[in-house]
């Protein structure tokens, strides 16, 4: 073998971490893998995007700029053993071609952890959807979010799975205040 090799870590087609010819823990290696990148995710970096005109509500993030969601209230109606929100109308005013769409909150009393996304059905015009009941059970089970800080009181909210086209909607746990949107 190779000294020279060797002295570089690679043995038998392997890198290893090697001092002075002798094989090191792997655990050291396993060490300085976290540190690194413990490192490189604190990294402080400024978000330096557009910020929100108003507190409290999400925008759409299209490019650098920013759009209004449609905001209104479900109306609570009870079925069978369903709790149904429904919200006037067929189709919401703010739309993105955006398969993962991105949302910035500057939340002041809003707590963006309890913000959850909803696929909402369009029937008889207007657009519904089935939420969870005390037990988690219902027919709609929120669909996963990403939230990012970004720096004070602002947020980064993203869907953590392509949407397919349709109407969607924000909605924090325990408000009936509903920010709405259509991805075409």
């Amino acid at each position: 073998m190779l000294q020279g090799a060797r002295d570089w870590g690679l043995v038998a087609g392997r890198w290893w971490l090697v001092a002075g010819g002798t094989l090191e823990s792997m655990g050291t290696k396993t060490l300085c893998l976290l540190l690194l990148s413990a490192a490189w995710l604190s990294c402080d970096e400024k978000y330096d995007g557009p910020v929100p005109p108003k507190p409290d509500l999400p925008y759409l993030l299209q490019a650098k700029k920013l759009s209004e969601v449609e905001i209104g209230k479900a109306r609570q109606e009870r079925r069978k053993d369903d709790t149904v929100s429904i919200i006037a109308g067929p189709g919401s005013s703010a739309r993105t071609p955006l398969p993962e769409p991105i949302f910035i909150l500057d939340a002041r009393e809003l707590e963006p952890q309890k913000i959850e996304l909803f696929r909402l059905e369009v029937k008889d015009g207007n657009r519904e959807v089935s939420l969870p009941n005390k037990d988690h059970t219902g027919a709609s089970q929120p669909l996963h979010l990403r939230i990012t800080p970004l720096g004070g009181h602002l947020y980064k909210i993203e869907a953590s799975e392509m949407l397919e086209e349709g109407e969607y909607a924000l909605a924090p746990t325990g408000d009936n205040r509903i920010f709405c949107f259509e991805i075409y």
